[in-house]
C-alpha cells in the first residue's frame, strides 16, 4: 500500500486526504495546528457559490483597486510598500486578463461539480455542517453595476449555471428581512451555504475512521525529494521526554495543500507555485435575542458593490468580505472590521451586533485565480492549492481531480469508492 503525505489540514487538505483514502492509499496529514480547519478554513463567508466564480482578472478590477487605494475601509486594499513578490504576482495577474472568459467558465464548471461531490461526502459520512439550501442572492444598488452583472450571466450560463434576474420586490420576497434601496439582483437557487469549519472537522474524523493518520501540532520544516519518495522533516509542537527535536517520515508521495505556505514548500521541491496571501475578514454574530433571530437573513447575500457576503448558520450570522494585499499578515484591523459591522446594521437593523467576533484569514491566490491541481516536476510530488476566495466552493472537485492524478501517476488497486470528477486542468501561472 503506497503511503502519501498531505501537507495541510484545511478543507482542501482534508478533502484530498479523504479522496485518497477512499482509493485505498495510506494517508498521513501534517498540520501545525491542534485541530483541522483552524486557519483559512475557520471562519470564511460560508458560501458554496458557483455564482461567484468570475475570476478577478480584468481592467475593471485594476481600476477599482487604484481608486480604492486611498481609502482604508475600501473593499480592496493594496499596501503600496514595495515587494518583489507582490508586484511580480500582480504583473502575472494582469497577464491573465486575456484568459478571463475561459478561466471563469472553467471555474463555474468546477464549482458545479464540487457541490455535488461535497454533498456526497457529507451524506456518506453523516456530517452536519449547517447546510442551508436557500440559494444566493446578489444585490446591486444602481443600473450600471446591475448591467455589468448581466454580462457575467452569459459566462455563468456557458459554464452550466442558471442565475436569474430579480426585481427589488422579488428580492424582498426571497429575503423579507432585507432593507435598503436596490436597483435589482440576481438569484442562484442551486447555490447554498454551510459552515466550512464544521465540515472540515467532520470529514477529518471520517478520515481517521478510514485509517488515515492526522499528525496535528507538527511543524513541517522541509520536504526533501529522496529519489524514490519524499522525506517529510517535521517537529512536534510539544516534544516528549527523550524524543528527538526533528522527526523524519518517508512517504511514496506528497500532496501540498498548505495554503499560503505552499509557495515555500514548492520551492523546496523545485517547483514554482506563485501564491500570494490575500487577507479576508469576517465577523460572526451570535443571534442572542429573538429580535436578532427574526431580523437576520436566511438567504445568503452577496453585495457586489461592497464585496461583502452573509451566511446564516442557525443562531449565528457570518458576514465576510474585503481583500487586502499586505503580505503575510494576520492582524485584525478595526478599520477593516468596521465596514462589516456597519453593513449588517444598515441592511439588517434588528440584528444586535454587540456579540460580533472578528476574524482574519489568508486566501492562497494564484495570478490566474485557478487552483494548481496535479503533479510537480519530480515524481511523487503533487499540488492541490491556490484556490483563493473559492476554496470552500471548489475543494471537493479538486480533491477528486488530485486523487485521479495520483492514481494515474502512482497506480492503485482500489477504485471502488472513487467519485466522478471533472477533467483536471492545470492552472496557468
Amino acid at each position: 500500500m503506497k503511503h502519501i503525505a498531505v501537507i495541510g489540514a484545511g478543507v482542501t487538505g482534508i478533502t484530498t486526504a479523504y479522496s485518497l483514502l477512499k482509493r485505498g492509499y495510506a494517508v498521513t496529514v501534517f498540520d501545525r495546528q491542534r485541530y483541522a480547519g483552524m486557519e483559512t478554513s475557520f471562519a470564511n463567508g460560508g458560501q458554496l457559490s458557483a455564482s461567484n466564480a468570475e475570476v478577478w482578472n480584468s481592467w475593471a478590477t485594476i481600476l477599482k483597486g487604484i481608486k480604492w487605494m486611498a481609502h482604508k475601509d475600501a473593499p480592496l486594499l493594496v499596501n503600496p510598500k514595495p515587494s518583489w513578490h507582490k508586484y511580480s504576482w500582480m504583473a502575472e495577474f494582469v497577464a491573465q486578463i486575456p484568459n478571463h472568459h475561459r478561466n471563469t467558465v472553467d471555474t463555474v464548471r468546477m464549482a458545479i461539480a464540487s457541490r455535488r461531490i461535497l454533498d456526497e461526502m457529507a451524506e456518506a459520512e453523516g456530517i452536519d455542517f449547517h447546510r442551508e439550501p436557500r440559494g444566493i442572492l446578489h444585490v446591486y444598488r444602481d443600473r450600471h453595476s446591475f448591467d455589468d452583472a448581466a454580462k457575467v450571466n452569459a459566462l455563468l450560463a456557458e459554464g452550466g449555471l442558471e442565475r436569474v434576474a430579480v426585481t427589488p420586490e422579488e428580492m424582498r420576497a426571497l429575503e423579507p428581512t432585507l432593507t435598503g434601496d436596490f436597483y435589482g439582483g440576481f438569484f442562484t437557487a442551486s447555490d447554498y451555504t454551510g459552515d466550512i469549519h464544521a465540515f472540515t472537522r467532520g470529514l477529518a474524523e471520517a478520515c481517521m475512521r478510514l485509517g488515515g493518520r492526522l499528525n496535528y501540532d507538527t511543524s513541517v520544516h522541509r520536504l526533501h525529494h529522496a529519489g524514490s519518495g519524499v522525506d517529510v522533516l517535521w517537529e512536534p509542537a510539544i516534544s516528549q521526554p527523550g524524543q528527538a527535536p526533528e522527526q523524519k517520515t518517508h512517504v511514496d508521495a506528497v500532496v501540498i495543500c498548505a495554503g499560503v505556505a505552499s509557495r515555500r514548500f514548492a520551492a523546496q521541491l523545485g517547483d514554482r507555485v506563485n501564491i500570494y496571501p490575500v487577507k479576508g475578514y469576517s465577523i460572526t454574530i451570535t443571534l442572542q435575542d429573538e429580535a436578532s433571530r427574526q431580523g437576520a437573513p436566511w438567504v445568503s447575500l452577496l453585495d457586489d458593490g461592497a464585496k461583502i457576503v452573509s451566511s446564516r448558520f442557525r443562531d449565528r450570522l457570518r458576514v465576510a468580505g474585503t481583500a487586502e494585499f499586505n503580505g503575510y499578515n494576520l492582524d485584525i484591523r478595526a478599520d477593516r472590521i468596521r465596514p462589516l459591522v456597519n453593513w449588517t446594521r444598515t441592511l439588517f437593523p434588528a440584528v444586535d451586533t454587540s456579540a460580533a467576533v472578528p476574524w482574519a484569514g489568508l486566501r492562497p491566490m494564484l495570478p490566474s485565480m485557478l487552483p494548481r491541481v496535479g503533479p510537480g516536476r519530480q515524481p511523487g510530488v503533487f499540488y492541490n492549492t491556490g484556490h483563493g476566495h473559492l476554496g470552500w466552493t471548489l475543494c471537493a472537485a479538486t480533491a477528486e481531480m488530485l486523487a485521479e492524478s495520483v492514481m494515474t501517476n502512482l497506480g492503485s488497486d482500489n477504485r471502488s469508492a472513487a467519485m466522478p470528477a471533472p477533467a483536471p486542468r492545470r492552472a496557468a501561472e
